[in-house]
């Protein structure tokens, strides 16, 4: 199993100190996310930093960039890193792609794998050097002249990941990615029962193989080294399973475990202003179907548990004790690394 941390995106000063610290922990790679600041500077300044982690947005809005902007950032540190670039996009929501960013808000998984498609083509161009020539719906592109078009260094290209909720999305997945980042809002009956039957569907559209297709996320981990720490972090879990829990768009996880009654308990606190009452709501077993809980001593057995066979990348935070990361690191997982060379036509 790869075990991966974050970097901070609203402090570029500290990146660089936590990015080492992160890679001489043995952790295997490190995510920025995209929300009130940009997740591709952080990652340059890991770039240039560190030598063996995975580098990954998790994930950066797609729509409102377009793809030959996105695929030449994601170039860029690419060669800045020697081929440790993971592409990571999602879709945002309709009210935040035609509010916050006023952009065309479509159907998001045609659109995606559009969006796909052409960051890939865009990629073949500049690492063959054959005519640019994609026509889409949404994307098209037929443009690129060598003053614009970086060196390959003679890399694969990056991997590409996608975050997935619905079915539609997970589905495109496994039909045209590396790789998909499920949601925290998810329990180990609902990844086996409900998403992974979707993503092995898209895989036999194209006849993509689980052992080069990376499944990442899909539930949360508390931990620390003493069990006050625990007992801390399964209380923030508790708060975030609550808030997740009052969104009917995730009530589908509630429902395979039979607990749609305190969905409707959560919604009606969220449209009354019981935002600081949810946490009361979620019990103590319910925080362990969404959760890994243990101390830093019990981690190895409470991920296998709870992620064991499923999920190939666990995220945590970076004061997980060396030996304990290497221990985590022996957990099976189906993922054998990226096949990004032998893409689906």
């Amino acid at each position: 199993m790869r075990i991966i941390s974050s970097l901070p995106n609203e402090d570029l000063n500290a990146v660089a100190e936590v990015a080492q610290q992160i890679e001489a922990a043995g952790f295997d790679g490190v995510t920025v996310a995209d929300n009130a600041h940009t997740p591709f500077l952080p990652l340059a300044i890991a770039a240039v930093n560190t030598s063996k982690i995975e580098l990954a947005t998790g994930v950066a809005i797609a729509f409102p960039r377009s793809p030959m902007v996105i695929a030449g950032t994601a170039w860029d540190l690419h060669l800045a890193s020697k081929g440790r670039m993971v592409l990571g996009i999602g879709s945002q929501i309709k009210p935040h792609i035609e509010r916050r960013f006023s952009t065309t808000w479509s159907a998001p998984a045609p659109r995606m794998r559009e969006y796909i498609n052409s960051v890939r083509a865009i990629w073949n161009t500049w690492q063959t050097g054959e005519r640019l020539a994609f026509e889409g719906e949404h994307y098209n592109f037929s443009l690129m002249t060598p003053n614009f078009s970086p060196r390959s260094d003679d890399l694969p290209i990056p991997a590409i990941k996608i975050s997935a909720v619905g079915p539609a999305m997970l589905r495109l997945s496994g039909e045209a990615c590396d790789g998909v980042s499920l949601h925290g809002f998810c329990t180990r009956d609902y990844i086996t029962n409900q998403i992974l039957p979707r993503i092995e569907e898209g895989m036999a559209r194209t006849g993509r193989t689980r052992e080069h297709f990376q499944i990442s996320g899909g539930g949360f981990v508390a931990t620390g080294a003493t069990d006050e720490e625990v007992a801390k972090a399964t209380e923030a879990i508790r708060q975030r399973v609550g808030f997740y829990g009052s969104t009917k768009a995730y009530w589908p996880v509630l429902a395979e475990h039979g607990l749609e009654e305190l969905g409707e308990k959560l919604l009606y606190l969220s449209r009354n202003d019981g935002w600081d009452d949810m946490a009361a709501e979620v019990g103590d077993d319910v925080v362990r179907l969404f959760a890994a809980v243990g101390r830093h001593d019990e981690l190895v057995g409470a991920i296998t548990e709870r992620f064991g066979g499923l999920t190939d990348s666990v995220a945590m935070g970076p004061n997980v004790p060396p030996d304990v990361i290497e221990e985590l690191k022996t957990i099976d997982s189906p993922f054998a690394g990226y096949d990004t060379e032998n893409q689906p036509s």
